[in-house]
Order: C-alpha cells, then sequence, then structure tokens
C-alpha cells in the first residue's frame, strides 16, 4: 500500500490510482459489533420506507402536495442507505477496503447526493407547512401536485448538476502521495487532501455546495417557522392553534434528527479537535440513522397515515375473518 507503482497510472505531471484503501473504521475496537448494528439499521430503513411509500400510493386521500414530498424523502432515504450502508459492510466486515477509481467517484457522488437531497426535502416539507399555516386561503391554489412535483424535480436535477461538478473537479487533481482515505466511503473532503496538486477549487466549491444545500435550507426553515409561530399567535383559539402546530411536529422532529448531529459535529470542529475515530463513528451515524427514523415519525406522529393503517389492518382483517 505505501507503493503507488502498481495502484497508479502517470505521466510525468499527473498521477491517477487505479484504486484507494477506505481505512475508515481500522483503528476502532470491536468494530464488527457495529456492522451488525448497522445491518439492522438497513433492515428497518427498507422495511420502514417501503411501509410508508406503499401507504401513500395505496391511499388516494394521501396523494397531496405534502405527501408527494413525503414520498420523495423515503425514495431519498431508501437511496442514500442503500449507497452507503451495505457498501461500508462489505468494505470493513469482509475487509475490502480497496476501491477503484472510478467506482470511488460514483460512490461519493451518489452518498453525497441523497444527503444533500434530504436536506432540500425537508425544506420543500418546511415550505409546504408555512403556506398551509401562513395562507391557508390560498394553499390550494399556490402548492398543488404538480407545483409540488416540479419543486422536487428541480431539486433533484440541481443536486445532480451540483454534485457532478464536484466529482469532475475531483478529476482534475493528482494523487502522488497517499491512497489512504480516512473515512468510511469516498468522502469528498478527504480525498480533495490526498491530492498533490492545489485543491483549493474543491475545496471553495464544497464550502459553496454546504451552504447552498444545508445550512441556507435549514436558516429558511428557521425562518418559515418563526412566520409560523407569529401566524399561531393571531389564531384566536388554543384548540386551533394546536391542531395547527400538530400538522407541523412531525416535519419539526424530522428537521432535529437531520440537522442536530451535522450542526454538532461542525461546531466540534471549530470549537475543539474531534479526535478522528469519533468524527467517522459520528458522521456515519449522523448518515444512517435520519433515513431510518424518518418514516417511523411520520407514521407515528401524523394522523392521516396512522388512520390508513388502521383502516388496511382492519380491511385484512374482515377478509381474514371471511
Amino acid at each position: 500500500m505505501s507503493s503507488l507503482n502498481s495502484t497508479v497510472s502517470t505521466n510525468s505531471t499527473f498521477v491517477r490510482p487505479q484504486f484507494f484503501y477506505i481505512n475508515g473504521f481500522s483503528n476502532i475496537p470491536h468494530v464488527k459489533f457495529y456492522f451488525i448494528f448497522l445491518c439492522f439499521v438497513y433492515t428497518v430503513t427498507v422495511i420502514a420506507n417501503s411501509f410508508i411509500m406503499f401507504i401513500i400510493f395505496m391511499n388516494q386521500n394521501l396523494h397531496t402536495p405534502k405527501y408527494s414530498a413525503v414520498f420523495n424523502l423515503a425514495v431519498v432515504d431508501m437511496g442514500g442507505s442503500t449507497a452507503l450502508i451495505p457498501k461500508m459492510i462489505e468494505t470493513f466486515l469482509f475487509d475490502s477496503q480497496f476501491i477503484t477509481y472510478e467506482a470511488c467517484l460514483v460512490n461519493m457522488f451518489f452518498v453525497h447526493l441523497f444527503t444533500f437531497m434530504q436536506s432540500l426535502t425537508l425544506l420543500a416539507l418546511a415550505y409546504d407547512r408555512f403556506v398551509a399555516i401562513c395562507f391557508p386561503l390560498n394553499y390550494h391554489s399556490v402548492i398543488t401536485n404538480g407545483k409540488m412535483v416540479l419543486i422536487l424535480a428541480i431539486i433533484w436535477i440541481m443536486t445532480a448538476g451540483l454534485m457532478l461538478i464536484a466529482v469532475g473537479l475531483v478529476t482534475r487533481l493528482s494523487f502522488c502521495k497517499s491512497i489512504v482515505i480516512n473515512s468510511y466511503f469516498c468522502d469528498h473532503g478527504p480525498v480533495c487532501q490526498l491530492a498533490c496538486n492545489s485543491n483549493s477549487p474543491n475545496h471553495i466549491y464544497a464550502q459553496f455546495c454546504i451552504s447552498i444545500v444545508l445550512f441556507i435550507p435549514l436558516i429558511l426553515i428557521a425562518l418559515s417557522y418563526m412566520c409560523i409561530v407569529f401566524a399561531l399567535l393571531k389564531i384566536a383559539s388554543g384548540e386551533e392553534r394546536l391542531r395547527a402546530m400538530k400538522t407541523c411536529t412531525s416535519h419539526l422532529i424530522l428537521v432535529a434528527v437531520f440537522y442536530l448531529p451535522i450542526c454538532g459535529t461542525y461546531l466540534a470542529a471549530i470549537l475543539s479537535t474531534i479526535h478522528p475515530d469519533a468524527r467517522i463513528l459520528n458522521t456515519s451515524l449522523s448518515s444512517t440513522i435520519p433515513p431510518m427514523l424518518n418514516p417511523i415519525i411520520y407514521t407515528l406522529k401524523t394522523e392521516e397515515i396512522l388512520e390508513t393503517v388502521k383502516r388496511l389492518y382492519n380491511r385484512n382483517k374482515i377478509s381474514a375473518a371471511f
């Protein structure tokens, strides 16, 4: 691994490795138990997100702009977990830590794509709640199924475009020092740190993407809920206020589950030095736990979905009786 002679193709100025070595969890004791836990997380993620997609698809009453975004979030959660967890288990549980250069770029693209998509889908849901509570009389004209599908399509195209540029910028880097990636997947930052030539364009573009798809959405979500709070304070009836707020609880929990670990990691990195193993464990949990919890939270905290589940259960119960 120390010698690059057998693993790189090179000319006089540019070195592109045939393989990278993902170092991630190598120094963490008893890490195999963590991967068994990840197997459980992935299984629950697939079942729970498939279930909520099935419920939304089956119930015509849930074919609304809000649940179009919820359905999209379930697709994103499934895609993100599938892009990350099976590869992590293959890499570390089965000692397959070498990954080809091309496969590394594909892995980088999809893992970051779905992470960014989750953030922007939460923003789309915040916009839905903002219009529903602040402009209830105009809701059905402002947000239609067609408009929500258009919003989600724009989000997909924009995010894919941003990630294609990010991956394209990686291809201009020369790797002549090391092929060891200090992360649990082909993470953009750790890969760019291995470059011999200037990685400043990559670093600047990464900060731009993080601002566009993580921090600006978080600010907009916070502003939307400030407007929602002001709108609710104008409602005279406390019962109506509570009913309106209940429609936001699922989304608020999802926002907290997704953004708090990310913001905590960034703040800890700024204020102090994080041990590499702690950073890797924290970021891997931040990437794998929210996709598992999202459908469970929506199922348990949303009356429309609970009612649909009860109706399906009672229908099957009656069918079984006959």
